[in-house]
């Protein structure tokens, strides 16, 4: 085998020619870190055969909040690192701000964890819950929330993206600032550019890429200040409608079936992609999936189905990871399904965490990621996966020919 080939992952927001950024997708070394970290078998070696090829974009591979391993999600920087690494699709959360312009945050009460916001003294002020401090000697944790909502959008735009998390047993903003997971970097950390969605919107129309929004859940109370969730639902739309983008382009999200609901039967060539993300296993310990469940969401007109990876699989006798009962009856309905999240965990070796948790005991190394992808992907039969560092996504989508 010859040398594996490796691209360099250039600090994309240095890159001012959009056309140029669009033809050249780069993988950097983690692809080629993890195939080497992989026991031996078949799938290795084949892997191993496309460490020399050329890599091209792929919608299989969708980027989480841009590229955030790496770079403070929801961010201009963060979400041209998720294309140069050959997203096809790249996610814009969705909230609002005060005075109801839409906004890409993964929640609308984030603010305090992945933004600068604490930083500016007087903005601080206007936070739902304003900084308190730590009590280590009693055990008491900060508390603090910011929201989107706490703030008008010339207020937001004073704020800066960061790597999220935060130092709950801070006594000080500043402390509380410094929670990076040690297995992410602070690298790109600083100094990231927040973006409503329109500019999301225009940013991802020059780069060539589909568009996945998801209408995040309110945290205030609906209506709020007369805008109601349908109101949110449809503002969502008109953006596109507005930007001069296609149905076929994008592919709406949200956790609540009624929104899916709503813009599958008020905005059919946008409803026909909307994707239910499905909570229902991790929120209700008790749920089950069943056919007749999965047969019921595909007759409301609902065709794509997104859980997480965990709930896709499961293991045989022989500790094999395979598909789920969930995963064999979503594909008897008949509903494309989407996976989240891949490159999201930290180091495998402890088997995988979270995202993992219906197939730890199968998991021990990095580069069992790539063993469970393959399953998702061949056995499952996953249209596409959000992964927080696209690249290995890419990687894998161009080796198998996944378009």
């Amino acid at each position: 085998m010859k040398p594996p080939l490796i691209s360099i992952v250039l600090p994309v927001f240095f890159v001012s020619d959009v056309t140029a950024l669009e033809a050249e997708v780069s993988l950097g070394p983690r692809p080629a870190f993890l195939v080497a970290d992989m026991n031996e078998s078949p799938l290795k070696e084949k892997l191993e055969t496309c460490l020399n090829n050329k890599p091209e974009k792929s919608n299989f591979s969708i980027g989480h909040r841009g590229a955030a391993l790496m770079f403070p999600e929801h961010t201009k920087e963060s979400y041209m690192a998720a294309v140069q690494m050959g997203a096809g699709i790249v996610e814009c959360d969705v909230t609002f701000t005060k005075d109801k312009v839409l906004v890409c945050r993964h929640s609308q009460n984030d603010l305090h964890t992945t933004t600068d916001v604490l930083a500016h003294p007087e903005l601080a002020k206007k936070c739902s819950v304003p900084f308190t401090p730590a009590n280590p000697q009693k055990g008491e944790k900060a508390k603090v929330e910011c929201r989107t909502s706490d703030f008008t959008l010339a207020e937001f735009k004073q704020l800066s993206g960061k790597m999220d998390g935060a130092n709950a047993m801070a006594t000080t903003p500043e402390a509380y600032m410094k929670g990076t997971p040690d297995w992410r970097t602070e690298l790109y950390g600083s100094k990231g550019t927040l973006m409503t969605h329109a500019e999301s919107i225009q940013l991802f129309k020059s780069l060539g890429v589909k568009m996945t929004p998801e209408l995040k859940a309110p945290k205030v109370d609906m209506p709020f200040d007369g805008y109601s969730q349908q109101d949110y639902a449809q503002a969502l739309i008109d953006e596109y409608k507005k930007a001069g983008v296609k149905g076929d382009d994008v592919y709406l999200q949200s956790f609540n079936i009624d929104d899916v609901k709503y813009w599958i039967d008020a905005e059919p060539d946008f409803g026909k992609q909307a994707v239910y993300l499905d909570s229902r296993m991790y929120k209700n310990k008790t749920w089950r999936a069943s056919l007749e469940d999965m047969q019921a969401l595909k007759a409301l007109g609902v065709g794509f189905i997104a859980p997480p990876m965990f709930a896709l699989v499961t293991l045989n006798q022989d500790d094999q990871i395979v598909p789920s009962e969930y995963a064999t009856f979503a594909k008897e309905a008949g509903l494309e399904v989407i996976t989240w999240t891949f490159e999201r965990s930290g180091p495998l070796s402890g088997g995988g965490g979270w995202y993992y948790q219906s197939v730890n005991k199968a998991i021990n190394n990095d580069g069992d990621a790539f063993v469970l992808l393959d399953v998702l992907a061949r056995n499952v039969g996953v249209v596409g996966v959000f992964s927080d560092w696209p690249a290995t996504t890419t990687f894998y989508a161009n080796c198998m020919g996944l378009k």
